[in-house]
């Protein structure tokens, strides 16, 4: 395996840990505000850490003679679409139902990946795709208690989430060619900030509760929630995220979604007191198997994207 596919696992494996733990720093934020106000707050954050680091050297941003449509375009789709589809469909089907869904993002991007860069995975790849797509659902289907299409409208915002997700991935891929991951992941916290800031200011003032906008900065559970999820989980996750996925196929990218999940199960296992059962250990086996079968029997030969033509090709 090359040297800069390598890199780009070990910048997988990194971000699904930030990212899988950055459910309970959620969870604990969500104590003190609103969904929105946590949003608004974390993607802020992050833009002050990417103007700091920018300004110390170490991360460099040059958008002069690139389009920014390209941009504007990725980050509508996440984080605004993702986490709009992914609250509201939350709030509005079971746990279960909504796992279940998210797992399935990797033979969603596969579909978009095919039609959308040309990407073929190899009969190998698909195997170990749906192997970890089934570890996942199998430990959702042996929790019980599930539940799906109770709430048509709450499965439909999970599916908008799903697909959102697929897009994203592939997209980010495609655009990587011209395009560094600082800048995709900088211009994404910046479009975070102004739309979910609008949005939760908006609300406050509807609220007529305006002035206590800044409360949150004087918790130290809303404070520590908005460090994890604004300068790890945004700014480092999403610029491994992008990284990685400017190295390696969106194909074999997505499957660290699930690895994803299964990260929030143990961190809810080992810091916030849950169960972990047999059929968690052989859907966790199932699932990583996927992961590393997915990324060993890659293919070497990617073709050209049939539909996003040439101006990324240079």
């Amino acid at each position: 395996m090359p040297k800069e596919e390598k890199k780009a696992i070990i910048a997988g494996l990194v971000c699904s840990f930030i990212f899988g733990f950055s459910f309970l720093f959620t969870k604990k934020g969500l104590e003190v505000m609103d969904t929105y106000h946590l949003l608004a707050l974390r993607f802020s954050f992050a833009f002050i850490v990417f103007v700091i680091l920018r300004i110390t050297g170490y991360v460099k941003v040059n958008f002069r003679g690139k389009s920014l449509w390209p941009l504007l375009f990725i980050s509508f789709i996440e984080p605004i679409l993702y986490f709009i589809f992914e609250t509201i469909g939350i709030k509005l089907t079971s746990s279960s139902e909504t796992g279940m869904m998210i797992a399935v993002i990797p033979v969603i991007t596969l579909v978009f990946a095919f039609f959308l860069l040309g990407e073929r995975p190899n009969p190998g790849q698909i195997f170990f795709i749906f192997l970890s797509v089934f570890g996942m659902v199998f430990m959702i289907v042996m929790k019980g208690k599930l539940e799906v299409g109770k709430n048509l409208i709450g499965t439909l915002f999970v599916l908008g989430a799903v697909v959102s997700a697929g897009l994203y991935n592939v997209i980010s891929r495609k655009i990587s060619k011209k395009y560094t991951p600082q800048e995709i992941t900088y211009f994404m916290m910046i479009v975070g900030m102004v739309f979910f800031n609008a949005l939760s200011i908006i609300r406050h003032i509807m609220n007529n509760d305006l002035i206590n906008y800044f409360a949150p900065l004087f918790n130290l559970k809303a404070v520590v929630s908005i460090f994890y999820l604004g300068f790890l989980s945004s700014v480092l996750a999403y610029f491994l995220f992008n990284y990685m996925i400017s190295k390696i196929e969106a194909t074999r990218s997505s499957v660290f979604s699930n690895l994803t999940t299964l990260i929030s199960i143990l961190a809810g296992v080992l810091l916030g007191n849950e169960n972990f059962y047999w059929y968690n250990i052989l859907g966790s086996l199932f699932i990583l198997g996927g992961i590393w079968g997915t990324n060993r029997f890659a293919g070497k030969k990617e073709l050209d994207c049939v539909f996003l033509t040439s101006e990324y090709k240079k």
